[in-house]
């Protein structure tokens, strides 16, 4: 996932060499003319299963190809692939995030092959809306999460909760927090950060730009109701955000027992699974608002440079990535949902717990691209602490709507 904590996970740095003795790749031509290619492949910081499970593809298709692989898994992403773009040697493929995607797609720097690869249909149809520029599809999402309501089963149980009682609704959702909260938990946890918050503008009918992703549309009536919402529940007392119930961030929270519900990735369930392996959960959609259902979406793309002169064989490498049967096995390794729905089909089956995760991919909400709104969502994320108190959710949005504008130019 990318940098605004979109996961949780040791940061580490690595270099691995993994060449092959070249069977042939006959699906995907992967050498140059002119001999095998020496791809340099930079990776986000990550945790070893991630390194391991992508490094063990990308051995498979070097030894198919013939070609070789070094792999590094960068202690700062966006700095070491600015440095690389700034020496005039970036890397011949890296994972890019959303807020970075504009700074590179409209100068051109970026090699636009998503039309081209095979299965490109098949890509969940929000995932290639964010990596589409000028009409054109550039790079190919990774894998994705969502957003889901992850509650602590036996909190339900000793509040005489039911599945039939699981929220539906805002009103619901209101109603359920205030039934789970005891002296020592909170009924709904949240992160202070528009990657949650988020939800609730998609949910009553906004978002943070329009269609075109040219044109701020934080300062909305519906955006307004939203954040009033949350406002609600914060000043009700059964509500908090993670920071207020000494926790890092809302799994741990709920891994604590100091939150029943948490909005939250299916990052959780790895992390819940390491930390807090005794604690009971499930995860349901989040619920309706007054604009209907409502989620986000996180990913990265495989991002190619123009400049590079190994393209034919990182496209290669990109289709061999993508491919059904390696995203599902990327997927076992590390627990992300795969890009294309028919292996995402596949991995649902095969965990249902992350079925609350994959049904929000039909109508998510993909990231904001463009260059230099990611400091402007900074910002708002610092003021949206003050809900708890006594900020003004209007003045929240107008500042932030400010802020867009200056950077999108209107």
């Amino acid at each position: 996932m990318n940098g605004r904590r979109r996961r949780i996970g040791a940061a580490l740095a690595a270099t691995l060499v993994l060449a092959g003795c070249g069977e042939g790749f006959d699906d995907v031509p992967g050498q140059r003319a002119g001999g095998p290619a020496t791809l340099q492949v930079l990776l986000g910081s990550t945790g070893g299963a991630e390194l391991e499970a992508t490094g063990s593809i990308m051995r498979t298709w070097a030894e198919r190809t013939g070609n070789k692989v070094n792999v590094v898994a960068a202690a700062d992403l966006p700095q070491q692939l600015g440095q690389g773009f700034a020496g005039g040697s970036p890397p011949d493929v890296f994972v890019l995030e959303p807020g970075a995607f504009s700074r590179y797609a409209g100068p051109g720097a970026l090699h636009s092959y998503g039309d081209r690869l095979p299965g490109a249909d098949d890509i969940f149809p929000t995932l290639r809306s964010i990596f589409t520029h000028d009409g054109k599809f550039v790079c190919a999402p990774k894998d994705f999460s969502t957003l889901a309501l992850v509650i602590d089963t036996e909190a339900l149980a000793a509040a005489g909760l039911s599945d039939a009682d699981l929220p539906q609704d805002w009103d619901q959702l209101e109603a359920v927090a205030k039934r789970l909260t005891t002296r020592e938990r909170k009924g709904l946890v949240l992160m202070d950060d528009v990657d949650r918050i988020g939800a609730f503008f998609r949910q009553a009918g906004g978002w943070l730009v329009d269609p075109s992703g040219k044109k701020a549309t934080v300062d909305s009536p519906q955006n307004l109701q939203a954040l009033r919402y949350v406002q609600r529940l914060l000043r009700s007392g059964s509500t908090a955000f993670a920071k207020q119930v000494d926790s890092g961030w809302s799994g741990e929270a709920l891994g604590k027992g100091s939150a029943a519900m948490v909005i939250e990735g299916n990052w959780v369930i790895g992390a819940l699974a390491k930390d807090y392996p005794q604690r009971k959960w499930r995860a349901v959609e989040l619920p309706r608002g007054p604009g209907g259902k409502g989620t986000l979406a996180f990913t990265n793309c495989w991002g190619i440079p123009t400049a590079s002169k190994n393209r034919q064989a990182a496209e290669s490498l990109v289709t061999y990535l993508t491919d059904v049967s390696q995203q599902t096995t990327l997927g076992e390794g590390f627990g992300v949902i795969p890009s294309r729905r028919v292996a995402a089909g596949l991995f649902g089956r095969a965990h249902p717990e992350q079925q609350a995760f994959l049904a929000g991919a039909e109508y998510a909400q993909g990231e904001p691209t463009a260059k230099g709104l990611e400091s402007v969502l900074k910002d708002f994320d610092a003021q949206l602490l003050g809900l708890s108190g006594g900020a003004d959710p209007k003045a929240i949005l107008e500042s932030t709507q400010r802020n867009a504008e200056q950077v999108l130019g209107r």
